[in-house]
């Protein structure tokens, strides 16, 4: 492109002159550069965000701890990565694109490093609250500089292909995590991000801008501890319903405790120049409605990449490295996907995409809700292939549509608080999955413990089969008999187990249905007039 077109490309689409200068040291190209560069990070991010799932039963078992404790090596991550997006924007503003992304990728460096050699569950959620932070500095970016570098009309198809690397990542992760864990050890899966967060070093160094100008403005430190109490305490309270009852002081603190913290944030965002959370924002009914969408998306996404492995280890007995393997093919859809989304959340009403995808997803659970210890391989990859489709068809339509009327000087904020919204659902999603779970299960162990009785002709029926098995493995007398019962106990479990999970996937398919009805008052999209320019 000739110098006088480049420069009437530059003005016409950025006004930052950082941005500016870089454009005319690299020419067109730098628009790729300075995403790939963020999307190196996130790749790193993400995949330390998802890959620890299938390493999940081996670190119970290392850690001598249950499912609801170890649900916390997710939600803490989610959960962290949620309150800092907020940070995002005055992270930019204080110490620049650069100053934020060496910021955050150093301290992933560290987090990893932490969680590779963590004694404890506690060290190793302290690691995942540092990879968290990187997720949720780094995440609002991808989405600011793609609005700053790519002219309208693009800016769906940079989106798309910007989210193959992101989704690429958790779709191959997982089958590498598992490969690590069954051949070496699961510390390992803490490593994989290196290499990326190197790449990301070096891009950021060259292709990003620094801070323009001193942006002294102190940071809202009081805003941020009442969400980080609301939030900590109303996901304690969750995962400890259950175990000291709903009932009980501690929850009910709890739950008290998250409702006033969080009222006590909302209220002192109103009149701040620069809130952690623009409230201003949902305001507008489109970024209202995309925010709540994309809260119920990553809480569904999140819950069932979460549930997922936990089903084919605990149920289906496969090892890590199968259990990974079997997301590989919904990954690589999910790659093909995300362009082609991209590119049709450019021309195409944001509502026909998420109502399609929504039904997708809506699809692939229900289906699920047949699913069992004998299901195959394929069933299985085939279900998970139809809600990734889903996915990949909704994501690039609801950030295209929270923020194509967003101003150009506002857009940081914007992203923040979008993806804020949809990694709190994310964070949720996993925490209440883990509740449902660990509820489902006991009901089911007592609903058929129940029917179990010396009455039951086929309880009766299957003892003998069980005390004929004992007597061939070397029990005799009552110890034939114990050992019966305690296969019995084993296939309750076992049967409880199974319907447990099929009641959580049947609860994400009807969370995701209800998203239809906000998904139809959207307003219609903006269509992209000739010029470049968005009108109505």
């Amino acid at each position: 492109m000739r110098s006088a077109e480049l420069e009437a490309y530059i003005a016409a689409l950025t006004p930052n002159p950082a941005f500016a200068e870089l454009f005319r040291r690299h020419g067109l190209r730098y628009r790729w550069l300075a995403m790939f560069t963020i999307v190196t990070g996130n790749i790193a991010a993400v995949l330390s965000g998802t890959i620890i799932n299938v390493a999940i039963p081996d670190i119970m078992g290392a850690f001598g701890i249950g499912q609801d404790d170890a649900q916390w090596l997710s939600t803490a991550n989610l959960a962290s990565s949620t309150v800092s997006m907020l940070a995002s924007a005055w992270m930019v503003r204080r110490a620049g694109l650069k100053g934020t992304v060496l910021v955050a990728i150093l301290l992933f460096v560290v987090g990893s490093l932490v969680g590779g050699f963590a004694t404890n569950l506690e060290v190793m959620i302290a690691s995942r609250i540092m990879q968290g932070i990187t997720a949720g500095l780094l995440t609002p970016l991808s989405m600011t500089i793609i609005f700053q570098v790519f002219p309208p009309g693009r800016q769906g198809l940079a989106m798309g292909i910007s989210a193959v690397g992101v989704i690429l990542a958790p779709a191959i992760g997982p089958a590498v995590g598992g490969i690590l864990t069954d051949n070496f050890n699961w510390r390992y899966v803490f490593f994989l991000g290196l290499p990326f967060s190197a790449l990301t070093l070096l891009g950021t160094l060259v292709f990003l801008p620094g801070r323009q100008e001193a942006r002294p403005e102190a940071f809202h430190w009081a805003g941020m501890g009442l969400l980080c109490v609301s939030i900590t305490t109303v996901l304690v309270g969750l995962t400890r319903g259950e175990r000291n009852g709903w009932d009980s002081n501690t929850i009910i603190s709890c739950f008290a405790v998250a409702l006033v913290s969080g009222l006590a944030f909302v209220r002192s965002q109103h009149g701040r120049a620069q809130p952690l959370l623009d409230l201003s924002l949902f305001g507008d009914r489109n970024f209202l409605i995309m925010s709540i969408n994309g809260c119920v998306f990553s809480a569904g996404l999140y819950a069932s990449t979460y549930l997922l492995p936990l089903f084919l280890q605990l149920v289906q007995h496969l090892t890590p490295t199968d259990s990974g393997s079997m997301m590989i093919p919904a990954g690589l859809v999910m790659v093909a996907i995300f362009p082609f989304a991209g590119r049709l959340a450019d021309r195409v009403d944001a509502r026909v995409l998420i109502s399609i995808g929504i039904l997708f997803f809506v699809l692939a659970f229900w289906l699920m809700r047949h699913a069992d210890a004998d299901t195959g391989f394929w069933q299985l990859a085939w279900w998970i292939v139809l809600s990734r489709t889903g996915i990949g068809l909704v994501m690039p339509a609801l950030q295209m549509g929270a923020l194509s009327s967003v101003p150009p000087e506002r857009l940081t904020q914007a992203s923040g608080s979008f993806n804020f919204m949809r990694q709190m659902g994310g964070a949720f999603g996993v925490n209440l999955m883990s509740v449902t779970l660990e509820r489902r299960v006991s009901v089911h162990t007592d609903y058929l413990s129940s029917t179990q009785t010396w009455g039951n002709s086929d309880t009766m029926e299957t003892l003998g089969m069980l005390r004929g098995l004992g007597h061939v493995i070397g029990h005799v007398g009552t110890d034939e008999w114990n050992s019966a019962i305690a296969f019995l106990q084993g296939i309750v479990q076992t049967e409880a187990l199974q319907a447990a999970f099929r009641d959580s996937f049947v609860i994400l398919a009807l969370a995701f249905l209800l998203t239809l009805a906000p998904t139809m008052a959207l307003r219609p999209r903006r269509r992209i007039a000739a010029g470049g320019t968005q009108a109505r």
